[in-house]
């Protein structure tokens, strides 16, 4: 009777692991599924900053990143705004919006990318602050409904292009993306990567629903002075 329990517990455990790798499995072909058609469908959006010179934007999105406790950007962050103002100076836009995670007192990634922007010479009433950037989606919705943009140009690494450029289309907003590669992020891009194919999974079922972002917030026109955006 024992060996009988036994047989079936070890079938028992032997189905239910195959049910476990199947599953697993079929997730991951999602995922890769998924992560090939946002690639595959945006690609051809992803251009040089010499051939964004000559679009005439409604804006510049540049998308945040880490600050520092100091409240300086992280390299990563410093080279989204570098190309944002080269954009700028080559003429692809005459407005950069710098969108982030402003959600707390202690930690602001919009006047930082701001005063960094004023720094290299670009006007305060050029530069429009998106407080309420937290994460991608909310920052094209935001770019669209809030601050009336309809053509836009992106500045991220390329490994979050895809993702931007993705949710930017699905929202309706013609949109062209400049990679701001322009060094090396030390040992964990390859974390960031392994992140960035599971967000983009996130990202593919909201631009399905449409949901509205955190934070929408009255019309601001992106064609006017960025100073309205200013809380400081």
């Amino acid at each position: 009777m024992k060996c009988i329990r036994k047989i079936i517990n070890l079938k028992t455990l032997k189905k239910f692991l195959i049910a476990c790798i199947g599953i697993v499995l079929l997730v991951g072909i999602g995922v890769l599924i998924i992560n090939l058609v946002i690639v595959n469908s945006v690609s051809d959006k992803i251009i040089s900053v010499e051939e964004a010179a000559e679009l005439d934007a409604d804006c510049i999105i540049v998308l945040g990143a880490g600050v520092r406790p100091d409240g300086t950007p992280t390299w990563m962050l410093e080279d989204r705004i570098l190309v944002g103002q080269e954009l700028y100076e080559k003429g692809a836009a005459k407005k950069i919006l710098v969108s982030g995670d402003h959600g707390r007192v202690d930690y602001d990634e919009v006047n930082t990318m701001k005063g960094y922007c004023i720094e290299k010479g670009i006007p305060s009433e050029d530069v429009f602050m998106d407080h309420a950037g937290f994460e991608t989606y909310d920052t094209m919705y935001r770019a669209k409904e809030v601050f009336g943009a309809k053509k836009v140009v992106i500045v991220t690494q390329k490994y979050h292009l895809y993702r931007s450029l993705y949710i930017a289309k699905k929202l309706g907003l013609e949109a062209y993306g400049v990679s701001a590669d322009l060094r090396g992020y030390g040992s964990m891009q390859w974390y960031r990567e392994v992140r960035e194919w599971l967000a983009r999974v996130k990202s593919f079922g909201k631009c399905i629903f449409k949901p509205e972002p955190t934070y929408l917030g009255d019309f601001i026109d992106i064609h006017g002075s960025g100073d309205v955006t200013n809380d400081k």
